[in-house]
């Protein structure tokens, strides 16, 4: 269904607000993220409460941290009924690995889906540069995705400029979910390597992953509506 391909990110300061968005969306998509400023302001109870009301949960809390911790901290994750979780592929083999042990292994149906977050849609070229990494950024994305589906991963976060090399390169089941995406006209804020709807899908895209242009619309659920008919061409 062309309403599980967009998930729309709650970047939002309170449940209140949360919930305001979501009751207003239900009805045209199936998926919510939940990132790093709604989980640190509502933390655990607010993935568990979506997930008990039949919404479909992402948690993008990009894990990036010693195999051991981030083992632990997906373990307790995964107890929560979200769909989906991210680690950073910058983390490393093992790293990726512990993820997708503690969330129950590949093969074990219904468990948190890991996906590894290959690099920022707000970096450029010259932004990897300034970090000391010199590869082309294409190449740093597919070498990344390569190592997280060898990882056992169930998919990559990647930007649509990534997604065409990459769905010629893993496997068909392989998840390739795209932030950086804006209906056309739509600002692009802090994004810089960014595509429309209907250009992220063409490009191989599974799934968008669209904020702010939903979020801050004079009408959020026909914004919603109009990407969920985009990502059907």
């Amino acid at each position: 269904m062309n309403r599980d391909r967009l998930i729309v990110a709650l970047d939002l300061p309170t449940r209140s607000a949360a919930d305001a968005l979501a009751d207003m969306l239900s009805a045209e998509l199936s998926w919510f993220k939940i990132g790093l400023e709604l989980y640190s302001a509502e933390g655990p109870e607010l993935v568990r409460s979506y997930s008990d009301l039949g919404r479909k949960v992402f948690v993008d809390l990009k894990l990036h941290d010693i195999p051991e911790t981030v083992g632990r901290a997906t373990a307790r994750l995964s107890k929560l009924g979200a769909g989906m979780l991210t680690v950073h592929a910058a983390g490393g083999l093992a790293m990726m690995k512990a993820a997708v042990q503690a969330a129950g292994g590949k093969a074990s149906g219904t468990r948190l889906k890991i996906l590894a977050v290959t690099a920022l849609t707000s970096l450029d070229q010259e932004d990897l540069r300034s970090v000391g990494i010199d590869m082309p950024l294409q190449d740093l994305v597919v070498k990344r995705a390569l190592l997280a589906a060898a990882a056992g991963c169930d998919g990559v976060v990647a930007s649509p400029h990534e997604a065409q090399a990459l769905r010629a390169l893993v496997p068909a089941d392989f998840l390739i979910v795209t932030p950086g995406v804006r209906p056309a006209g739509a600002e692009l804020g802090d994004q810089k390597r960014v595509m429309t709807p209907a250009q992220a899908r063409k490009a191989g895209a599974d799934m968008v992953v669209v904020g702010r242009p939903i979020r801050d619309a004079a009408d959020p659920a026909a914004a919603a509506r109009a990407i969920v008919a985009e990502l059907g061409l």
